[in-house]
């Protein structure tokens, strides 16, 4: 079986995950396309075998001949983009955020608990990662006894002009704080943010942030956030165990060791960084759609990650050091967690 996949907004990431489903993974094709820019959409789908270019993303849910919806939308078109698919009882991978609001995120839990199944993936890629995967298994293990600490780093080398404070946290460190829920599998219980010395490199912005979350069990998770530091991407991670640690593993494949030197190679940005990991997160998802499988980080992780991150934002623009957070009853549709 073939899924036919139904591409709401051909931005970058739109038009990555198009070359993604229709030159890489097994078992998909792109059969329509949608974007606020239409000239742009009827290119792309000109482009594609038999796809077609549709006015609206409601027009792409609604085709007959989409079996599946994948939104890489503007953030705050996500809700309405979600809900239809929903209402029309097809699988949707949505780039993060789930929705831009709480009140919308739960809006999305409660139209997906009416249904009785789940139909939402939220795209936290980093849980393909074959690093971050193979740390789990080892916090999973007990190998290292039970995690008492997690350190992080997340460094860009630059930003967008219009990436503004709130986005270090809302953007960037929320694929840490999804990550903290995910490899302790517990909920983030609080929140609070610290502002080091700026960088000179920063501008306007607050470059770098710490922050620090504390899961239910008690564990602490700093994240460090360096969005102007010019080297490249770099992604770090190391869990602190009762009777040991275990870390990433170093990005570059070669160590180069020459005139009394030694090098390896930083990743130029996130789309270097972690290829490999949307590669995967993408056949599983269309695995799971033809299957009927189980399909990964749900609403209820989109959920999570949003309010956690709020909180934050309220941590940071607020000047209100720890901030508890608050997510309320979970829905028995998100016991199982993705």
């Amino acid at each position: 079986m073939t899924v036919n996949v139904g591409v709401i907004g051909v931005g970058m990431i739109g038009k990555d995950h198009i070359r993604r489903l229709t030159t890489v993974l097994a078992g998909a094709a792109v059969v329509a396309v949608s974007d606020v820019n239409a000239a742009e959409a009827a290119q792309v789908a000109a482009r594609l075998s038999g796809a077609v270019a549709h006015p609206t993303g409601q027009d792409v849910i609604s085709d007959p001949a989409v079996d599946a919806v994948v939104v890489c939308s503007w953030g705050p078109t996500h809700e309405e983009y979600v809900l239809a698919a929903i209402a029309a009882g097809k699988p949707v991978f949505c780039e993060k955020p789930l929705a831009t609001t709480e009140e919308a995120c739960r809006r999305i839990l409660e139209a997906e608990s009416a249904v009785g199944r789940r139909l939402v993936q939220v795209g936290y890629m980093r849980r393909y990662d074959p690093s971050y995967r193979a740390l789990k298994a080892v916090v999973d293990s007990g190998d290292i006894g039970t995690p008492l600490m997690m350190h992080c780093t997340h460094r860009n080398p630059s930003v967008p002009g219009h990436y503004t404070k709130d986005m270090a946290i809302t953007d960037t460190a929320v694929h840490e704080i999804d990550l903290a829920r995910w490899i302790f599998g517990e909920e983030i219980v609080a929140v609070t943010v610290l502002t080091p010395r700026k960088s000179r490199l920063g501008g306007e912005l607050q470059d770098p942030l710490m922050l620090l979350l504390e899961v239910e069990g008690g564990a602490l998770i700093d994240v460090e956030i360096s969005v102007n530091i010019r080297y490249g991407y770099d992604i770090r991670g190391e869990v602190v165990g009762e009777e040991g640690t275990a870390s990433l593993g170093e990005s570059s494949p070669v160590v180069v060791r020459r005139n009394n030197m030694y090098s390896g190679r930083v990743p130029e940005d996130w789309r270097e960084r972690f290829i490999r990991a949307y590669d995967v997160e993408f056949q599983e998802w269309i695995d799971a759609v033809r299957g009927g499988g189980r399909f990964g980080p749900s609403a209820w992780d989109g959920y999570a990650a949003a309010v956690v991150s709020d909180a934050a934002v309220t941590s940071l623009l607020g000047g209100l050091g720890r901030v508890e957070v608050s997510l309320g009853e979970k829905p028995s549709l998100y016991e199982i967690s993705g």
